[in-house]
Order: structure tokens, then C-alpha cells, then sequence
């Protein structure tokens, strides 16, 4: 889940204070709000960055896997960015960062409009851990998706050593794949 837990207008220490208060690692916060073309309307909004990060979580999937960072210059790009309601210092973006909330810095650009980009991939999970990283949480999320489908697939079968047999050919090809 990508959370929004501040208004528009809230700074650093609002959103590293709100991000505070919540602790799992299904849940991811980004920040600042970010200014998008309302082409419907014609004109431009103010969005929280949950409006954005969906489709930075499908090109990630579509260029990747849902076990890769969906962050950085290949897979974390926001091309239909206008402007960052803040401009984030390095600083700014490390205290985002320690504080559990991905950064969305912006960087010069060769053709004058900035680069926005997602510089962080972590979950407001508080204990440190591989989960607190969004790409390990997809990634299991995404295996148990899978590794479910394949145990429906022998559910009320006989719990014999040929069902074992036939679960163990249908997952440990996956999970082979997934590995490699």
C-alpha cells in the first residue's frame, strides 16, 4: 500500500513525525506532493505522490519484476511530473529516508525542466529487517501469490508422497526461476 499520511503543505518533520506513528511493511509513504497536467481539465494539480508511484509500481513491473527496487533512474522516474511542491536538500532527503519516508528528489535536467525520481525504497516497518524494503516485501508477496495457486491446485488431494511430488514439480520450477 503507498500512504499519504500529510496534507499538502506539511514538511519534513510532519511526515517523518506521521511515518513515525505507523509500523508494517505493506505500507510505503513518499513524499513531496507533486504538481501533475490534468488533462482532462486542462490544467494542473497538487496530488499526493500516491497518485504517481501506481505507475511507477506497473513500469517497474513491466520492465523488471515486482522483486526489483522501484526506485532510481531505470525504474523510478517520473516522467508526467511538472514540479515538486518542495525541492528536497540531501540533507532533507536522509532525514526522509532515516525517518522511513522515500524521498521523490528532483535533479537538473540537460533540457531545463528537472528530473523527478524515487530515491528510496523502504517500508514503515520500524525493525530493521529485509522487509523493511519494498522490492523484498513484493517479492514475497508475489511468491505466496504463486506458491497458493499451486497448493489449490492439490487441495483435498490424499497427503501422500505423490501429491508432495506433484506440488514440490509445480513450485520448485517457480521458485528456481525466481531465484535465478
Amino acid at each position: 500500500m503507498i500512504a499519504d499520511p500529510v496534507n499538502y503543505g506539511s514538511d519534513v518533520s510532519t511526515v517523518t513525525t506521521q511515518a513515525d506513528s505507523i509500523d508494517t511493511n505493506y505500507a510505503a509513504v513518499y513524499w513531496p506532493w507533486l504538481k501533475v497536467p490534468d488533462t482532462q481539465l486542462g490544467t494542473q494539480r497538487w496530488v499526493p505522490p500516491s497518485v504517481a508511484l501506481g505507475g511507477i509500481y506497473a513500469f517497474n513491473d513491466k520492465v523488471a519484476h515486482p522483486w526489483f527496487a522501484p526506485a532510481g533512474l531505470n525504474r523510478g522516474g517520473l516522467s508526467d511530473v511538472l514540479m515538486a511542491k518542495d525541492r528536497l536538500t540531501h540533507s532533507e532527503r536522509d532525514t526522509l529516508y532515516e525517518g522511513r519516508v522515500n524521498p521523490i528528489a528532483s535533479f537538473p535536467n540537460g533540457g531545463g525542466k528537472p528530473t523527478f525520481v524515487i530515491f528510496g525504497q523502504k517500508t514503515l516497518q520500524v525493525t530493521p529487517s529485509a522487509l523493511d524494503r519494498i522490492n523484498v516485501r513484493r517479492l514475497m508477496i508475489f511468491v505466496k501469490k504463486q506458491i497458493s495457486i499451486f497448493a489449490n491446485s492439490i487441495l483435498f488431494d490424499q497427503n501422500v508422497e505423490v501429491t508432495w511430488n506433484r506440488f514440490k514439480s509445480l513450485a520448485n520450477p517457480f521458485l528456481a526461476s525466481v531465484q535465478t
